[in-house]
């Protein structure tokens, strides 16, 4: 009796299956509006070297142009179907929410308000910051408790205003900030020994000092006196748009922690490991079930390669930023960056 209930269960689940996977299948808003127009509308910064920056070429480049590449890539088969708008921070969740872009990866720290009360869908952190202190050298400081008095050039609209004010508050510290719209202006007024320190997000320090006239008179501190996920976002309303950029970010992600690469792509294609054929479409109907073709991922790893790759290529030790991997490296290496499983 008990083979016959599971049995019948089996018939019911392998009847289901296919009807689940044909409505899922069914293209929502976004990806209709995606494939009519030809191109995915990304927001860009402007000017986070390594993670997004227009080079001499008139090319963005970084991590999170990358990322955009990579979702043009998974949906139309083409990285070069990426288009950038150029937005300040003020600006930026406006919009995507009013639908002029279909994804924000855009240096955003993933917060419980912006994920809540702005209309937006946080879908997958690409790279763990924390604020940090730039200094000049000259000034002979170490520790950020160091800097009481002292005047912060701080870009508005950004979760570092607020941290700011939190930390000095925390530590009995005064601080002086000098508020620019943008993160160009609140740099080149560091440069310009309008202020003392520049804080913003390490990363985006690291980058900034990269492009000075004298980047060894600078000095990034070791405080750490926040937690930024920077995370791509996506309107709320639409589950399937917000399935594939979450899913394509974890399929670089993924590639990396089964040693796919760029180069092995083609190679891989024929490993007989079931995680790795499911990922690169050789079987299941993973992209299916998202209304993409099942080459989703190896489309989105040919076009800009694994995440780590990609981390190498902007943000590396071997680039003028020289970051290491830290947090951002695989967990099976005592990071962070974890895919669920594609199965």
């Amino acid at each position: 009796m008990i083979r016959k209930t599971f049995a019948a269960a089996g018939l019911l689940l392998s009847l289901a299956l296919p009807a689940l996977a044909q409505s899922v299948a069914q293209p929502g808003p976004t990806l209709q509006a995606v494939r009519a127009r030809g191109t995915v509308l990304c927001g860009g910064h402007p000017g986070a070297p390594g993670l997004g920056v227009m080079d001499s070429r008139g090319v963005y480049t970084g991590l999170d142009a990358d990322t955009c590449r990579a979702v043009a890539a998974a949906v139309l088969g083409d990285a070069g179907t990426a288009r950038w708008t150029i937005l300040n921070s003020a600006s930026r969740m406006t919009a995507l929410q009013s639908g002029q872009i279909d994804i924000l990866p855009r240096s955003t720290t993933w917060t419980q308000s912006r994920d809540t009360a702005n209309g937006l869908n946080f879908t997958a952190v690409n790279f763990y910051d924390g604020q940090g202190f730039l200094v000049r050298r000259s000034l002979g400081v170490t520790r950020g408790v160091e800097l009481d008095g002292a005047s912060f050039c701080v870009t508005s609209g950004t979760t570092s205003e607020l941290n700011l004010a939190d930390w000095a508050r925390s530590n009995n510290i005064r601080v002086r900030p000098v508020v620019f719209e943008q993160n160009d202006e609140t740099r080149i007024a560091y440069q310009s020994n309008r202020c003392d320190v520049f804080t913003t997000d390490a990363s985006q320090l690291a980058g900034a000092r990269s492009a000075m006239q004298n980047p060894r008179d600078h000095v990034i501190l070791p405080d750490r006196i926040s937690k930024e996920p920077l995370a791509v976002a996506v309107r709320q309303g639409d589950d399937q748009w917000f399935d594939i950029v979450r899913w394509t970010v974890y399929a670089l992600i993924e590639a990396e922690e089964l040693g796919i690469t760029r180069a092995n792509l083609d190679e891989m294609l024929s490993s007989p490991r079931p995680d790795v054929r499911r990922l690169l479409g050789v079987t299941g109907d993973h992209g299916p079930f998202m209304g993409l073709d099942r080459r989703w991922a190896y489309n989105a790893i040919k076009a800009v390669g694994n995440y780590g790759e990609i981390f190498a290529r902007h943000l590396g030790e071997n680039t003028p930023i020289g970051l290491d991997r830290g947090q951002n490296d695989l967990w099976t290496r005592g990071g962070l960056m974890y895919a669920p499983p594609i199965r």
